[in-house]
């Protein structure tokens, strides 16, 4: 007998406006396997909460595969970040809260990157008037931390989307086809990178969206 293979994606939303395109995303569902499931979380603005929250989700449903979604009020196109770092988090959180020593991890790699080659993804996705581009540099602030974290918790299983704010070139039926389009990709990027687990490392499995 076969056993069914489940892929397990979990994507974690950021402000308000990046949960009302989530839930557009929700509603159209990520329309390529009828195994994956969606699930979805919302992390806080807080070092040490996300450090938290993230060591339950690696540790207790390990996913093949994090996306996380963040909001960047400075830009009007969609970044697709390749990699997260370790030092130079100065910004203190919505807690006044600053990592010691501005250091995310202790000990950790300079710099952590994707098993998701976001220059592909990049290449391959087209959404009509949405603009999706490559980035190094999630910003040293708590997408960039919770970036790092999870892809060192999840040895490069993980993904960073940087979105800009609703607008009327941007609402939130668009952000969230872009959305759906851009994460379709991405699994099929970690597909090749990453063999499929099985059912036995998938009891928990599913898609947390």
């Amino acid at each position: 007998m076969v056993e069914e293979e489940i892929q397990f994606l979990q994507v974690v939303r950021g402000p308000p406006h990046v949960s009302h395109g989530m839930r557009e995303l929700s509603k159209l569902g990520l329309g390529v396997d009828t195994n994956i499931e969606l699930r979805t979380l919302q992390l806080p603005v807080d070092y040490r909460e996300v450090s938290r929250r993230l060591t339950t989700i690696w540790e207790d449903l390990r996913p093949q595969l994090v996306v996380h979604v963040g909001m960047d009020p400075s830009t009007k196109a969609i970044f697709l970040e390749q990699c997260g770092k370790n030092r130079s988090y100065r910004d203190t959180d919505i807690r006044g809260f600053q990592p010691e020593g501005g250091v995310c991890l202790s000990g950790g790699p300079e710099v952590m990157h994707s098993v998701v080659s976001m220059k592909e993804v990049c290449r391959r996705v087209s959404v009509e008037d949405v603009e999706v581009a490559f980035s190094r540099d999630a910003g040293r602030y708590v997408c960039d931390y919770t970036y790092y974290l999870s892809l060192y918790l999840g040895n490069g299983h993980a993904a960073l989307i940087h979105v800009p704010p609703l607008s009327h070139r941007l609402p939130a039926s668009l952000l969230g086809r872009a959305l759906q389009v851009i994460i379709q990709e991405m699994l099929e990027d970690s597909e090749v990178q990453t063999p499929k687990y099985s059912t036995q490392r998938e009891a928990a499995g599913g898609c947390l969206l």
